[in-house]
């Protein structure tokens, strides 16, 4: 194909979809790197942590992304990033795609975040949103899950409540069938368990207005309720069983995004930057 006749990029619904997902990574951010700046407990005697920033372009142009690292004394890994993309799925992959099996054109754009703890005692969590675009459909998904080594009971509520009430406030969302999803996509089938505790998974929510408010307030409600976990738990002692739990819990975490990401997946696929799409790997695991 010469590029005289080459396909004309897609528009998406909400063009202004990164803007958000930008300003939401920095207050996500800031947020974070007080936390760093908070804690009084293990590893308090080491200097607070701040993200790093580094731009990527996909390769062969199509846009590209900001990935936002910190590895802290609270934050033993955490990356949150964004990314705006933009070309054609391969043949084989877009019979994958919806509304992309006579076409193959896509826009894409998300924030993508996992939290890795010092503490075994404090939640890693994962939560993302997205807007894609395919010339026979667009629309909103994402959602958010809590993922502690060591389960507290008070916080699995919280977090479900509050993933709940987001749910309650917009007719485009059905909370029990979003969590019900999750409670199915984040499960581990060769080990027969849940990765985590769940929270919700939704996905081809109309690229609408209420799409949109949706989208932005299960941004909102992470931003509220995951800060006042890592909090509460962030300053109390943990022992080396604790950790050594956390270490193997965090293999099964690796192993679920090895296997069965939708989201390591269709980024490797269409030719995102691998540093940024692996970032949700642990920084240490063990396994028996």
């Amino acid at each position: 194909m010469t590029k005289d006749t080459e396909p004309a990029p897609l528009e998406p619904a909400f063009p202004d979809a990164p803007v958000w997902f930008a300003a939401l990574r920095d207050r996500i951010c800031a947020a974070f790197e007080k936390l760093e700046d908070d804690l009084t407990g293990t590893n308090a005697d080491q200097p607070a942590a701040r993200f790093t920033r580094k731009t990527w372009e996909r390769e062969g142009g199509g846009g590209g992304g900001t990935m936002a690292v910190m590895k802290g004394r609270v934050f033993e890994k955490v990356g949150v990033n964004v990314s705006t993309v933009w070309g054609e799925f391969s043949e084989k992959f877009r019979a994958e795609i919806p509304g992309a099996a006579e076409d193959g054109r896509f826009w894409a754009a998300g924030i993508s975040l996992v939290a890795h703890m010092h503490s075994p005692l404090v939640p890693a969590v994962h939560m993302n949103t997205r807007h894609i675009a395919t010339p026979g459909k667009t629309w909103f998904g994402g959602g958010a899950d809590l993922n502690p080594p060591i389960p507290d009971q008070a916080d699995t509520d919280e977090f479900h409540a509050a993933l709940q009430a987001c749910c309650e406030r917009h007719a485009c969302a059905d909370h029990r069938k979003f969590k019900e999803w999750a409670d199915d996509y984040f499960y581990i089938k060769h080990r027969e368990r849940a990765r985590g505790v769940g929270g919700i998974f939704y996905d081809y929510i109309p690229a609408d207005d209420a799409g949109m408010a949706f989208t932005r307030d299960v941004g909102e409600t992470f931003l509220t309720i995951y800060p006042e976990l890592v909090a509460r738990h962030m300053d109390r002692p943990w022992d080396a069983d604790q950790r050594k739990a956390q270490l193997a819990y965090r293999g099964l975490y690796a192993e679920f995004n090895l296997v069965y990401d939708r989201g390591t997946r269709f980024g490797l696929m269409t030719g995102g930057n691998p540093e940024a799409v692996l970032m949700s790997l642990p920084p240490l695991a063990e396994w028996p």
